[in-house]
């Protein structure tokens, strides 16, 4: 055991090593519309502090995101509204389309050197906690499981995450809640506070993808369901403890919402983002041709197998990355607009919950539930 954590972890150390030294020779200038538009938000931040929210194109006074146009040739820099990444609001207002997350993660760099700190920091906390489910696992096959995802995950940093500036925290913030979730089910006293940190989480990660709200749709299962059964006073404040953090972590986007779409309700996207699902096979074909289809594989065949095979809380993360797997996919497959890293956050989130659950599985429990089985098999015991 001990040399085969040994291995694994000088893997991950190198594949880690090999981004970092990637990502130190990135340009911030690769001409693409998102690039440029999240580091328009960040120029907001760093001028305005908070009322960096407010995203109306009035404010680029400084020639900012003009200047940021002409590095790229765009023709029609002189006109709001045909900016990329912007949508007039009802009011007259032109505004970013993105929620405030992103620019903000940008804006605690200094401006010029935004992109490679933030990549490099995300890395870091994705690897690090690949490294730690290699170190406590304690089991051979936990072990296996954790080191080949663990590099799996470290390489995902790089592609896809470099397609937005968006997805990299969110893989670190998937990774983080994953490792918290898997905590939270492995206690028999489950903590209020905790899942209360994992909605928390959750909300944050709504400021940096607005899909990132459907990350939630699985806990909100997990712990209704239970409720409309039970009626169980503990489930209700589990659930509303979880519910508040999601609502307090996403308030940064509401605010936004506020400010630039007139509503907190509102969407600052344009009309052809915000379209009614419709199921298209063209859509479908894509994503059976591109990665993300090993990721939904990984995810789907993991969950089924610990529903089937898993003991306790291992069974339980498998229901909760069950839900949550049915309403981001649904979703997505039924999404009229394709990219290479839309289905990345909830095959992550749900890969990371798996593993982790797999990991803080005491080494004696698979041992035990094997030997069970094959004496009820043999009727040595009741079923």
């Amino acid at each position: 055991m001990k040399s085969a954590k040994l291995a694994f972890g000088l893997i991950c150390l190198a594949i880690l090593a090999s981004n970092i030294w990637g990502m130190s020779r990135w340009s911030e200038a690769r001409g693409v519309y998102d690039d440029i538009c999240y580091l328009r938000q960040a120029h907001l931040f760093q001028r305005f502090g908070i009322n960096g929210l407010d995203t109306n194109a009035v404010r680029d006074d400084d020639r900012y995101f003009e200047g940021k146009l002409k590095e790229i040739a765009f023709s029609e820099w002189k006109d709001p509204i045909r900016w990329p990444c912007h949508n007039p609001m009802p009011g007259g207002k032109v505004v970013l389309q993105y929620p405030p997350g992103t620019g903000f993660l940008l804006a605690l760099f200094p401006e010029g050197h935004q992109v490679v700190p933030l990549y490099i920091a995300a890395n870091l906390i994705v690897g690090g906690l690949a490294l730690s489910a290699i170190a406590i696992a304690s089991s051979l096959p936990s072990l296996i499981g954790a080191g080949v995802f663990g590099g799996l995950a470290i390489c995902l940093m790089i592609n896809p995450a470099k397609a937005s500036y968006s997805v990299a925290p969110t893989m670190a913030l998937c990774a983080v809640a994953g490792l918290l979730t898997a905590v939270w089910l492995s206690r028999d006293k489950r903590s209020v506070l905790l899942i209360a940190l994992i909605g928390l989480l959750l909300g944050v990660s709504v400021n940096l993808r607005l899909p990132n709200v459907l990350l939630a749709a699985g806990y909100f299962l997990f712990l209704g369901i239970p409720f409309l059964w039970t009626r169980s006073l503990a489930t209700f404040v589990r659930g509303l403890a979880f519910g508040a953090g999601v609502l307090v972590g996403m308030a940064p986007t509401l605010a936004a919402q506020a400010i630039n779409a007139g509503s907190a309700l509102a969407t600052t996207y344009g009309s052809a983002d915000v379209v009614a699902p419709a199921f298209d096979l063209a859509v479908f074909g894509q994503y059976l041709r591109d990665m993300q289809i090993v990721l939904i594989v990984l995810a789907i065949g993991a969950t089924l197998w610990l529903l089937w095979a898993g003991e306790r809380h291992v069974r339980q993360a498998a229901f909760v990355v069950a839900g949550n797997l049915v309403v981001n996919l649904g979703f997505f497959m039924s999404h009229p607009i394709f990219t290479p890293y839309y289905v990345v956050p909830i095959t992550m989130l749900s890969l990371w919950t798996l593993t982790f659950a797999q990991v803080l599985q005491p080494a004696a429990v698979p041992m035990a539930a094997s030997v069970r089985s094959a004496a009820a098999s043999l009727g040595a015991v009741p079923r």
